[in-house]
């Protein structure tokens, strides 16, 4: 018989002990430093009799936010970081939370104190019960609601965002677009591979990607105003959330970012033009000059364009930015070349200016969307 050491009973003590948690907090954070202690204190106060871990997951914050989560975790092993470099995006922050850990009991909340930590000793007691597959912390449902202090107009937009949800949502629920959720594991990786991961609203994501209807529970919070911090709340934050809706309506058929890019195209031809008739007419270019110089305006625009909309979960800053401008001007200089001279020949035969733009620009789009997918938004 196997003799059992010390060592052998430490080890199974580790063991046991890191088995026996049952709940990971996911909790995807972007400059939220004067956040994190007040949140860990609160989850100690509210899950006194429960096995959690708090796992940080960190967007590469600027403001030190990884470094105060490793401080607090070299006090307490609940807490956790993982650090992101060079991705961003609250989905795949989610997405990846949920893959570093191996809890039967998986919870989302923001890092803002926004939502009611007092709900998830609730919320694992109706999963531990079968009562429900996922349990959503909800604003709207009876006892629910928006502190009274945060702004109408987002209180107004939050309700509009959350009626086009329903077009998209497989289930019954008052507030899809809540952060604030938890689910048994399984249920989020059996969405896990439908999922989009675009934008900053998982749980509907993760509604509209299960391949069955999910027993949803919704349970009243109010929804406080953010403690510290900036919100992230912004047009392109909204422009994501039409993009989620875009791709769980459409994406089976056409990939929503090849159909961003065509968008931009298009819109990268108006400038064309625009700039075209500029040369001819304003500033007395030649064809040739005019189409030369509307086709770098073009795609300048479309450049900044795409790293802003098509390509924001890849995005370049600062150097990065540059040299990507650089090697999207050097890998499309042949589709330019290709541009002038279609541009030409139909000017040339035809004498029609917008004609002969368009067919120059056709020929240099196509160029530039295969390139651009491969070397200039690269990951």
């Amino acid at each position: 018989m196997h003799d059992v050491t010390a060592h052998d009973r430490g080890y199974e003590t580790r063991t046991a002990s890191f088995a026996a948690t049952r709940l990971t907090i996911i909790i995807p954070t972007l400059n939220e430093r004067d956040n994190i202690e007040p949140l860990v204190t609160r989850l100690i106060s509210t899950l006194p009799d429960i096995a959690w871990e708090a796992l940080f997951v960190d967007d590469d914050s600027h403001d030190g936010t990884s470094e105060c989560v490793r401080a607090l975790a070299r006090r307490d092993p609940r807490v956790r970081c993982l650090q992101r470099i060079g991705r961003r995006g609250l989905a795949t922050a989610c997405i990846e939370g949920v893959l570093a850990t191996a809890s039967p009991y998986v919870a989302v909340m923001d890092a803002d104190l926004q939502h009611d930590e007092r709900l998830l000793p609730q919320m694992l007691v109706m999963l531990e019960s079968d009562v429900a597959d996922l349990v959503v912390g909800s604003r709207y449902v009876t006892g629910g609601g928006i502190d009274s202090d945060w702004d109408h107009g987002r209180a107004r937009m939050s309700r509009f965002a959350t009626r086009l949800a329903r077009i998209i949502c497989k289930v019954d629920i008052a507030d899809p677009l809540s952060g604030f959720f938890m689910c048994r594991r399984e249920v989020f990786a059996r969405a896990l591979r439908r999922m989009s991961g675009q934008g900053f609203k998982v749980l509907l994501d993760l509604l509209a990607s299960s391949p069955e209807p999910l027993r949803v529970h919704e349970l009243p919070y109010i929804f406080r105003e953010r403690h510290s911090g900036e919100s992230k709340l912004d047009i392109v934050i909204a422009w994501e959330y039409a993009m989620l809706l875009a791709d769980k309506l459409v994406g089976h058929i056409v990939p929503v970012r090849f159909a961003l890019f065509a968008l931009i195209g298009g819109f990268g031809l108006l400038v064309h033009l625009a700039a075209l008739w500029m040369g001819l007419n304003i500033f007395g270019f030649g064809f040739r000059m005019a189409q030369s110089c509307a086709t770098v305006v073009a795609m300048t625009s479309n450049f900044f364009l795409n790293n802003q909309f098509t390509y924001r979960d890849q995005r370049l800053r600062g150097l990065a930015l540059l040299r990507g401008l650089v090697v999207f001007y050097l890998i499309c200089g042949l589709g330019a070349v290709a541009n002038v001279g279609a541009a030409s020949y139909a000017f040339s035969s035809s004498h029609t200016w917008w004609l002969a733009g368009v067919a120059g620009a056709v020929v240099g789009s196509v160029w530039n969307f295969a390139m651009s997918s491969v070397f200039t938004w690269r990951r």
